[in-house]
């Protein structure tokens, strides 16, 4: 090695507190330190409770800084998983907020599992409902919208700080044709609201939800039951807002009534509605933004908390539909955007 090659290198030591065990650190069979070691082309050696780093004087601080925040995420009681590791190196590199803050805050604990932000822009929109009464959540599939929304109006009804839940979304697939559909009302709109049913069971015993919905606690329904109401006490979350019509959008955010605090959820990229209509969750952000105790919270395909493909798909989208729109003439041989 000449002489610059070694001036370059630094040599960093953690040391793991005594009495916790290396193997939530470094993973089962140290499948965690290879997702480290595949991450950095610094050397890693592992000898007792003492870390070895050897690199450049720069990744060997993103090294050691790693470290430390994993040993304070286990010390707060989370597990590390592949996942977690991936992100806390992300979030080191962009110099963003630390992991451990961001990975171990606590939304709902729930049937021995526990809800966390998994993304810095995650943390920022639950931080977000906390300290606005309207929060438009916007972004890909996949990045936990609505699930953390509705993580946030559990707990919310778990400390009493509103006295009911109000989950609803537009049955725009169904448009007209609702009537002509078997079985009854009931029947008709299950399958549009069925996520929202899904997500519920994650959070709540199964068995206290028909309970709560009976009682009013809980109430899961199509937009159009919202018109006419004010809905005070209540932790309200629009689902699928970008098949929302502008009139529609302002109908609903004008029940908010005393106490409540309302959340919008929606995707701007997957809009089902008819003719070119204007989607109310485009046209709200030209008029609400920037009024005060409304937030804008925009997730990106960074955000995506499901299967990595996810994240890729959503920006190979991304990218044709830039490129669509950068060619004007090409636009008729665009597929069809019909979402199943």
């Amino acid at each position: 090695m000449s002489e610059s090659q070694h001036i370059s290198q630094t040599q960093a030591k953690v040391v793991i507190p005594e009495g916790q065990p290396m193997v939530s650190l470094l993973g089962s069979g140290d499948e965690l330190l290879r997702v480290i070691e595949g991450a950095f082309s610094a050397d890693i050696h592992v000898r007792g409770n003492e870390i070895t780093i050897t690199g450049s004087p720069e990744e060997s601080g993103v090294v050691v800084r790693l470290f430390e925040e994993l040993t304070e995420l286990i010390r707060s009681g989370a597990e590390l998983s592949p996942d977690a590791v991936e992100r806390s190196i992300h979030m080191l590199r962009m110099a963003t907020d630390r992991p451990a803050e961001v990975l171990s805050l606590d939304i709902l604990s729930s049937r021995g599992r526990t809800i966390r932000p998994k993304t810095v822009n995650q943390k920022r929109y639950v931080d977000a409902i906390d300290s606005h009464t309207i929060v438009f959540g916007i972004g890909p599939a996949g990045t936990g919208k609505t699930y953390l929304a509705m993580a946030k109006a559990v707990k919310a009804l778990q400390n009493k700080r509103v006295n009911r839940i109000i989950l609803t979304r537009p049955a725009v697939e169904a448009g007209e044709r609702l009537g002509f559909l078997p079985g009854t009302l009931y029947e008709k709109i299950d399958p549009y609201l069925r996520p929202l049913y899904d997500a519920l069971h994650d959070m709540l015993d199964p068995d206290s939800i028909p309970r709560l919905m009976a009682a009013g606690t809980i109430e899961v329904a199509p937009l159009a039951y919202m018109r006419g109401r004010t809905l005070n006490d209540a932790f309200i979350i629009l689902d699928e807002a970008q098949n929302t019509s502008p009139e529609q959008m302002k109908m609903f955010l004008t029940r908010l009534g005393f106490n409540s605090k309302i959340v919008v959820t929606g995707d701007v990229t997957q809009i089902d509605l008819p003719g070119g209509q204007d989607s109310g969750l485009k046209v709200v952000q030209q008029i609400l933004e920037g009024i005060e105790d409304i937030h804008f919270s925009r997730l990106t395909s960074a955000d995506v908390v499901r299967h990595k493909l996810v994240s890729d798909i959503v920006d190979a989208y991304g990218r044709y539909d830039a490129a669509v729109a950068s060619e004007p003439r090409a636009i008729n041989k665009r597929p069809r955007n019909n979402r199943r």
